[in-house]
């Protein structure tokens, strides 16, 4: 089969490797659609993780065989696969933290090599424990680039449901890429108020259809002062840094009130650096938090919103490319253009 291999030295290259063979418990997919996310873009980037390893998480594709023990799946079923899911048993899983499992850090699908998710590949192999909790499937009707969205969709939905935003609160989401896009989705479902902020006109044209209520450009706007303005002088109740670009969240505290919720979403490298006042946190009682990677508590309501067009998710894809152009759609996503958004590489087509 033909993978996009991360050689090192932030080089991909499209290679022939081996298909997986899979394992009694196991199932192997045939990928026909893998959405390319930032995560991955800042491992190749920054040189994040030893090399060779095939990238890609986002994974939708074909079941196309089914080790010996398996019973939920057959060949042929259309699906979509998380390649974390946690033990269920140890102290974070206890307290819901699942992204800090031993077991939920452990990637359970690979196309070879160290497993790194593997979706930038014709095929992928999907361990047992993975199988059993973390692969969902495909209604008839929706296409596998919808279906790629169910797993970041999650991964926002956690997010939401952990900052908990109310009817009558002021929310900004800083950004509006693929991932913003889907707060200002999420977060006007809550019946809170949304301002979005973005430097593409197109992406701001676009907040505004998902349910931003105010659309900002903040080379053009002071959104820290127009937001005191909208709010009796406070300032926002919720901050999404939805983007990772230096200042943002010197941004994102400079428009929020005293007691305000900022979550840092963005900010997936260790070698990304923060500077803020300590009294605006402290003195300012701010709460900055974090949150990262999906919930298995929250898996088939990710899927239930993709798939019944709740939200509008499948204008977030602007693109979508064969495997061999790969490396274009890296460029691209790194640097965008006025209309790109969401790009989904179709491992088996070949132009």
């Amino acid at each position: 089969m033909h993978a996009a291999v991360y050689r090192g030295e932030s080089l991909v290259e499209i290679e022939e490797v081996p298909t997986p063979e899979i394992g009694p418990g196991e199932i192997l997919i045939r990928v026909e659609a893998c959405g390319i996310c930032h995560t991955d873009l800042k491992k190749i980037e920054h040189n994040l993780l030893a090399p060779p390893r095939i990238f890609g998480h986002e994974t939708a594709g074909v079941v196309a065989a089914v080790g010996s023990a398996v019973k939920q799946f057959r060949p042929g079923d259309r699906v979509v696969a998380f390649h974390h899911i946690p033990c269920m048993n140890c102290f974070y899983c206890r307290r819901k933290v699942y992204a800090q499992c031993p077991v939920y850090k452990k990637v359970g699908i690979t196309a070879g090599f160290e497993p790194a998710g593997g979706g930038f590949a014709q095929y992928v192999r999907v361990m047992d424990w993975i199988v059993e909790r973390g692969v969902e499937k495909i209604p008839d009707g929706i296409s596998f680039e919808r279906a790629t969205l169910v797993e970041p969709l999650n991964t926002c939905l956690k997010a939401v449901v952990q900052a908990d935003p109310q009817p009558d609160e002021f929310v900004v989401v800083l950004g509006q890429g693929p991932i913003g896009l889907m707060f200002t989705m999420l977060v006007r479902r809550t019946g809170a108020r949304v301002a979005a902020t973005d430097t593409i006109a197109e992406r701001l044209s676009l907040a505004a259809r998902c349910g931003a209520e105010l659309t900002w450009n903040p080379r053009n706007v002071d959104v820290a002062s127009e937001v005191k303005h909208l709010t009796g002088g406070r300032g926002a109740d919720f901050v999404v840094v939805a983007v990772s670009t230096p200042g943002i969240v010197e941004q994102a505290i400079a428009c929020s009130r005293p007691g305000a919720r900022i979550l840092l979403f963005a900010q997936t490298s260790s070698a990304e650096r923060i500077e803020a006042s300590g009294a605006d946190i402290c003195v300012g009682e701010r709460t900055v938090f974090g949150c990262y990677s999906a919930s298995v508590d929250l898996q088939k309501e990710s899927a239930r919103l993709v798939f019944g067009g709740e939200l509008p998710v499948e204008e977030l894809i602007s693109h979508r490319l064969p495997l061999v152009k790969i490396c274009s759609g890296f460029d691209l996503a790194l640097h965008p253009e006025s209309k790109s958004l969401k790009i989904i590489v179709q491992p088996q087509r070949w132009s």
